[in-house]
Formats: C-alpha cells, structure tokens, sequence
C-alpha cells in the first residue's frame, strides 16, 4: 500500500498517473495512424476513371498518396507540384484548325460560290458580291477592287463553269490576303554593340475583352513547343486575376513568371524586371502581357507607350503583337491605328475568328495598315494557336 500521508508516497502517485497518462494517450494515437493508413490504402484501392475515356482503370495502390497520408505529422507538407504538359507541335495546327473556320459558314465561301456559279451573272448579281464581301470586313476599298477583277477575268476569260469560278475566287482572295508578307516571328537573341546577349522581347498589347492574357498564354506553348526558353512578365497590374492567370498558365508548360506583389504596381516597372531577370538567366524570348486598354484613353495609351520605351532601356522590343478580336470588325481598325502609333504595333494575332463570319477583318487589317496577321486563334483549347498560313485560310473560307 502506498502510504499518502507522506511525500514519498505522493511522488510515487503522481508518477503512476503519468504514466497511466502517457499509456493512453500513446494508445489512441496509435489507433489514429492505424485509421490513417486504412483509409488512404482503401482511397488508392477505388477505381480510378479516366476522365478523356470515362473507362474503368485497374485498381492500384497510389504509393504516393499513401505517403503523403501516413507522413510525420510534424514534418511540412509538400505542396503538389503541378503536372508540365507538352504542347502540340506547331507543324501542321493550322491544318486542324482550319476546318472550323469552314464551318463557320463564312459569307466569302459558300455563299459568293452561289452567285459566282450562275448562268450569267447580272449587275444587280455583282452588287450582291460587293454586299457579301463588305459583310465580311473585307472593307469597301478591297472588296470593290476584287470584284473589278472578278467581274473582267470572268468577261474577258469567259469563265462559267464552277470548278473554274471556285479556282479564280481562290486566287483572287489568296493574292488579297497577301502570301509574300512576313508573318515570322522575330525571336532571335539580340546581341547588343558591347556583345552582350539579350532575349527577344515579345510585348503584346491590346483592348479589353480581346482574349490578350490567353493569347499570352497559348503564345508561350507555341514557343515552347520549338524549342524556345522563356519567360513571362505579368505587366498587367490592374486586373486582381491577370498575374494569377498567366502564371496558371506558364506553370503548366513549366514557365516561370515575373509579377508584382502588390495590385497596382507601376506597369513599366514589372516589364523592366522581366526583361532583365531573363537577360540574367540567359532565356531565349520574354513575353510580357500588358493591361488591356481602350484606344481612346489617351491616359492608358501613354502609360503602354512608357512601358515600350523602360523596356527597351534593357533591351530592344523584336515584336509588339495586337491582339484584335474578329468579332469587333471594322472597329479593329481603328485599334490598331492608334496602338501602332503609340506602340510601333509589328503584327497581330486575330482571336475568335472561328465564332464570325467576318473572317475578311484579316485583309482590310493588313490593306490599310500593312501590318502582317501572323497569328490565329481558332478555338478554346490550349494550343488552338497557329502561325497565319493565307492559302489555308483562304480554303477554309472556300471550304476546301
């Protein structure tokens, strides 16, 4: 017996208790585990089903998420390190993609064959073309110059039969759109007067709704996809997702991204450090995304013409792509005036051309401007951008 009237005995209590103390609690902790272990093995023991196929696969132990479950609880978790994917080859995209510009059902395709293939054709005939071709964005100027042409190689050729009608129209729009443009890339390092080698610096700039921030972010699996290092500069500080999105974006084909801590920041500032941070690393091109921005702000176009000259305190712009999207017609014009002037605009990447018919916003952009579309979304997925190729284009419309 222990006597507890006196401290002896008291000490040899308390020790009892603590250990009784520590018996149990070590028991439940156990069992915790133990639950632990159960319930992830029979997680990675369920079926998995294939989301591309929606078939069963075989059941496994995922070692993985096993691990992760029955790790020291008083180690840091390891965050889940994302996945990088390959983007499709760029070779042969405009191929795929140009059947939906056929099944947009453009009025430069179908419908000008229609009334091309008659008998004879009638003034009021000639007018409907100029109609369908203006209906299209092709712009007053082009489509009356190519229904001139039409109008005197069909006179003057005799020209009746449809295969003969469809092979003209073709190389008339072929020759409109302009096949000997340069619509390349310049993406050459950039070797400076004291040797020193820069990346080239890709800026791309455009009006809100444009689909600029994805463009960015297919334009980095193009790159990828040859071959190119990159780096990415989320100068649009304005929109709380912007920087969030493109990092999203260049962390799945693992590219990294320059951004700004604070919303707000000086635009100028994050396109600067992008430039220099990939002139340090050595990487090939830097991409920056920049706010997107209303033509007629003459505010927001001056703060886009100071991020152009701070960058190229680093390094000089190879490229400053517009992204325009083709549902705005004949008020892309108007966009790419002014951002040419305030940005020195060398080509632009056309959006959305799979969801108008006014696919003929490419010529009139390139007549009145001579600016190269060198790039073409035609769809949502991710490497549903391609290099402008005008003889595919101009099939599609025909849809050829």
């Amino acid at each position: 017996m222990i006597n507890l009237d006196s401290p002896l005995g008291i000490a040899v209590l308390v020790i009892v208790v603590a250990l009784l103390i520590v018996a149990v609690s070590t028991f439940f902790l156990r069992r915790d585990r133990v639950k632990k272990v159960d319930d992830a093995a029979s997680r990675a023991l369920r079926p998995r089903v294939d989301e591309a196929t929606g078939e069963t696969a075989a059941s496994a132990i995922d070692d993985d998420a096993v691990a992760i479950e029955i790790a020291d609880e008083s180690s840091p978790t390891a965050a889940a390190q994302p996945e990088v994917e390959t983007p499709e080859p760029v070779l042969g995209r405009f191929t795929r993609l140009k059947a939906r510009l056929a099944r947009s059902g453009s009025p430069l395709g179908a419908k000008l064959l229609a009334v091309l293939s008659r008998d004879t054709l009638s003034d009021d005939d000639w007018d409907e073309i100029e109609e369908l071709l203006l209906l299209a964005d092709i712009g007053a100027g082009p489509a009356l110059d190519l229904v001139e042409e039409l109008r005197t190689e069909v006179r003057v050729k005799s020209i009746s039969g449809a295969a003969e009608v469809r092979a003209l129209l073709r190389e008339k729009l072929v020759a409109l759109v302009g096949p000997d443009m340069d619509r390349s890339l310049n993406l050459a390092p950039q070797i400076l007067g004291d040797g020193t080698r820069k990346p080239a610096v890709l800026l791309v700039v455009g009006v809100n709704g444009a689909g600029k921030t994805t463009t960015v972010g297919k334009l980095t699996r193009v790159l990828v996809a040859e071959g190119k290092s990159v780096l990415l500069g989320a100068a649009d500080t304005f929109r709380a997702a912007a920087a969030d999105q493109l990092t999203t974006w260049g962390n799945r084909v693992g590219v990294e991204t320059v951004r700004s801590d604070r919303e707000g920041a000086d635009p100028a500032s994050v396109a600067f450090d992008a430039v220099k941070q990939g002139s340090a690393a050595g990487i090939d091109v830097v991409v920056v995304d920049t706010a997107g921005r209303l033509q007629n702000k003459t505010g927001l176009m001056d703060e886009l013409g100071k991020v152009s000259r701070v960058i190229g305190k680093e390094a000089p712009l190879s490229e400053v792509l517009l992204v325009l999207d083709a549902t705005t017609g004949q008020n892309g014009l108007n966009q790419a005036r002014v951002f040419t002037e305030v940005a020195g605009v060398t080509g632009i990447v056309l959006t959305k051309l799979d969801g108008t018919a006014k696919g003929g916003i490419v010529v009139a952009v390139q007549k009145e401007l001579g600016l190269p579309v060198k790039l073409v979304g035609l769809g949502e997925g991710p490497d549903d951008l391609a290099p402008f190729e005008p003889e595919q284009f101009v099939d599609g419309l025909l849809g050829e």
